[in-house]
């Protein structure tokens, strides 16, 4: 078992913490600020507020126009809609201009859980990856998530920040040491590679626990930072252990393994087997049970390391 903490509740408190010390530092919210926790900084901020209610594409809008004012708007709602229902004024209005908005989206994937396929924003990172000038950080716990939160505030430039509905386990007692571009190492091995995206990092040091029991080592690297992706990692461990099992909350087409695979294309070629959510929508389900029928487990993650070092 392990220690569990709200990505969504640590994103609230590191806004007011920010809102506090920064006067620019404004947030909004498209109905959901309850759910995203914007809730908290409004309390205290009601005039550095904006409630757009059920309109997104308004609220990037809105965002952007903060942006050019000199301020920092965090611009918050479920992943389904700052991804797909504003996509064009996120590419057009806040990135083609460079703008300092921050996305943070929660609700991302399968974690979604009951509310089924409608609101499980599993395609968000390949559409939010594709744009030009976008940052893509997608935290594995509360703890790095409050460090994502006060670098892109200071960071110039959009960002979009995912974060998942539920509590999730606690992987960094102490900083993570995040910083964009760079992926974290957070457990070394020789034999086999496990990089993971988001809160299913804790099922990839599971994976490598189990496998330890075999004799088996396996490297586990945290790819919080999925653009700028770390392509020094990604080439380290293809040339050092017999392969990459890529594990994330997402659809395979334009996801964190994409993106490891395009960055070893062009350096050194990585043997690979990708975890995800391989052409299908989600369902209605808890996420426990969703993780397990999309392969989404430790379980999973040991028998694609198994194959790497079979095959090899």
């Amino acid at each position: 078992m392990c220690r569990k903490e709200s990505m969504r509740a640590a994103f609230g408190e590191t806004l007011l913490e920010l809102g506090r010390k920064d006067s620019r530092i404004v947030a909004l919210s498209a109905d959901l600020s309850s759910s995203t926790k914007t809730s908290v900084f409004a309390g205290e901020f009601p005039e550095r507020f904006f409630q757009m209610g059920v309109a997104e594409a308004d609220m990037m809008g809105t965002a952007a126009g903060l942006a050019t004012c000199g301020k920092v708007p965090f611009a918050a709602t479920f992943a389904i809609f700052a991804a797909g229902r504003a996509w064009d004024q996120v590419r057009n209005t806040i990135s083609y201009s460079k703008l300092s908005v921050k996305i943070v989206a929660t609700h991302g994937g399968l974690d979604v859980g009951e509310d089924g396929a409608s609101h499980q924003g599993i395609e968000d990172v390949a559409l939010m990856r594709a744009i030009p000038t976008m940052r893509v950080v997608v935290p594995s716990d509360a703890a790095q998530t409050r460090e994502v939160i006060r670098l892109a505030a200071r960071e110039e430039g959009p960002f979009y920040i995912r974060l998942v509905r539920s509590a999730s386990c606690v992987v960094y007692d102490k900083p993570s040491g995040f910083k964009l571009g760079n992926a974290i190492r957070v457990k070394d091995g020789r034999d086999v590679t496990i990089m993971c995206m988001g809160p299913v990092l804790w099922e990839g040091l599971e994976a490598a626990r189990l496998l330890a029991r075999e004799g088996i080592e396996a490297r586990v690297v945290d790819m919080a930072s999925v653009k700028p992706i770390d392509g020094d990692e990604i080439d380290r461990a293809a040339r050092e252990t017999a392969g990459i099992v890529s594990v994330e909350d997402h659809v395979l087409a334009g996801g964190l393994g994409s993106a490891i695979a395009e960055s070893a294309s062009v350096r050194t070629p990585a043997r690979m087997r990708m975890i995800g959510i391989d052409n299908r929508f989600g369902q209605s389900g808890s996420p426990r049970d969703l993780y397990r029928e999309y392969g989404l487990t430790r379980e999973n993650i040991q028998d694609k390391a198994r194959q790497l070092l079979k095959d090899r």
